[in-house]
């Protein structure tokens, strides 16, 4: 299908029925569904949203283009949880219906006040010639899940010296005041966020440039968060056009995290004294949405996908998923992130393997399900490879390396390629000290890898053949393997 400006933004009910079942169908016969991970019932998910704990359950919104994988006239889903692990669709929650989101309900956040649940989006206008006139709307959602938009704009326009590019609001609540960090780009075309107050959630100030960085961090900064881990702020953004100079990166855009010392609100300044890292060390986190829970846990959730990426799910009408829920927690001045205790939740069939290898190549596990979690520790000398989703030819493979203390993700012969520009391997590095705990969950078509208990996370789409079904190990010297292997099924049948 050739994706149109007009096509792209058809309003929904302008989509015959008929239209609408063709694509379905296509979805049903695409071989790189998911079991476990969140993943559009049509066309294309991005950006998480409005994720937050309301009326005793989790909420988690998505970006939903659902006539087809592209970005075109978009709209928030919606999705409940009791346990942060088996999600409910609540459908499509908020479209685009005003003269303020006419071509689109782009991204934003939520939280709760009072009985009720605000949230804050940007709402994306065009005029006859294809201007941007971005606005920060409101919205306020009841126990029913009925949402209702706030009439006039929250934000009606961005601060002078400041481009259209404009959006992405995280709402918090911080020492009895309400704040906004937003993405921007200033008339220098450089990537900032801005800070506004408020005490009413509806007269909102322009506070200034949050303040956390010397360096210039490109030409636009996405999906800003600010987090709190045991009281450390902890902000995660998305810089486009950030110089490698600054941070080692291969991905289109990185998605990144800065922990600060301090974070001071009245003068707009985020105190830190380390280096921006890589929030994820894999080929496909992007747009991470993050928050406090009333438990105190910081929880994250981020896009599976990149922008301006074809994926080869495409041809089959839809595109990308969201990572499984992780809890963010900060050890000696270091990020670590793991699946939240729930996802335990999902395991059923439990396989224990351990064993010795010298000097070879073995296969550890025959038909592996669809989706499953693999638990494995490594102990050895020199280095080698753990393949998954392996069928002797391809595999998604990890190559471990003790003495350089290395460990790279080669999707080069997992599947079917694609985004091959910007590389098929991506190396982090890992302590020298002959051992490595890998904790891996395979659903499908997507990978979460954390390493050494989350210190280091790397995340990879790829798209197998249904051949690929054992997990294999290599070494070219000694190696001890101890690992558990769960099959997951979600409960959604």
């Amino acid at each position: 299908m050739e994706w149109s400006r007009a096509k792209r933004y058809k309003k929904f009910a302008d989509w015959s029925q008929q239209e609408k079942d063709d694509l379905l169908n296509k979805i049903q016969h695409s071989p790189w569904r998911m079991d476990v991970h969140i993943q559009p019932k049509s066309g294309l998910l991005n950006d998480p949203n409005g994720f937050s704990y309301y009326n005793k359950k989790w909420h988690l919104f998505y970006q939903n283009y659902p006539m087809g994988p592209v970005h075109g006239l978009k709209a928030w889903y919606h999705l409940t949880s009791e346990d942060l692990t088996h999600w409910h669709e609540e459908g499509l929650s908020m479209i685009p219906d005003n003269e303020f989101d006419s071509h689109g309900c782009y991204s934003g956040s939520a939280l709760p006040v009072g009985d009720k649940l605000f949230i804050m989006y940007t709402g994306n206008v065009r005029d006859e010639n294809w201007e941007r006139y971005p606005y920060q709307l409101g919205a306020w959602m009841n126990k029913d899940l009925r949402i209702e938009k706030i009439k006039r704009p929250l934000i009606s326009s961005q601060p002078k010296n400041y481009t259209d590019h404009f959006r992405d609001p995280q709402v918090i609540h911080y020492n009895g005041a309400y704040y906004a960090l937003i993405g921007a780009q200033n008339t220098q075309l450089e990537g900032e966020i801005l800070l506004y107050k408020s005490t009413d959630l509806s007269s909102w100030t322009f506070w200034g440039p949050l303040a956390f960085a010397k360096q210039s961090l490109g030409f636009m900064i996405e999906c800003p968060n600010l987090v709190f881990v045991d009281g450390v702020p902890l902000l995660i953004f998305c810089p486009q056009g950030l110089n490698k100079n600054v941070l080692d990166y291969q991905n289109i855009y990185p998605n990144v995290y800065l922990i600060g010392n301090h974070f001071d609100p009245d003068h707009a300044v985020f105190d830190s004294e380390q280096m921006i890292n890589n929030l994820d060390e894999g080929f496909d986190v992007y747009a991470t949405q993050a928050m406090n829970a009333p438990d105190g846990r910081a929880l994250a959730v981020s896009w599976i996908g990149l922008p301006e990426i074809d994926y080869p799910t495409d041809q089959y009408g839809w595109a990308h998923c969201l990572s499984l829920v992780r809890e963010l927690t900060i050890k000696d001045g270091n990020l670590y992130q793991n699946p939240v205790k729930e996802t335990a939740s999902l395991r059923t069939k439990h396989i224990h393997l351990q064993g010795q290898l010298h000097n070879q190549l073995t296969p550890i596990m025959h038909d592996c399900d669809r989706a499953y979690e693999l638990d494995i520790e490594l102990k050895g000398t020199g280095s080698g490879r753990l393949a998954l989703a392996d069928d002797g030819l391809n595999a998604l493979d990890l190559l471990f390396d003790f003495d350089a203390g290395k460990l790279t993700l080669n999707r080069g012969h997992s599947g079917v390629q694609f985004a091959e520009a910007y590389g098929t391997t991506r190396t982090t590095t890992i302590t020298r000290n002959g051992q490595i705990n890998l904790h891996i969950f395979i659903d499908n078509s997507v990978a979460e890898i954390y390493v050494n208990h989350g210190r280091k996370v790397l995340t990879a789409r790829f798209f197998p053949s249904d051949r690929q079904t054992q997990i294999s190990l290599e070494t070219n010297g000694h190696l001890d393997y101890n690992c558990d292997y769960w099959s997951l099924l979600n409960g959604k049948g």
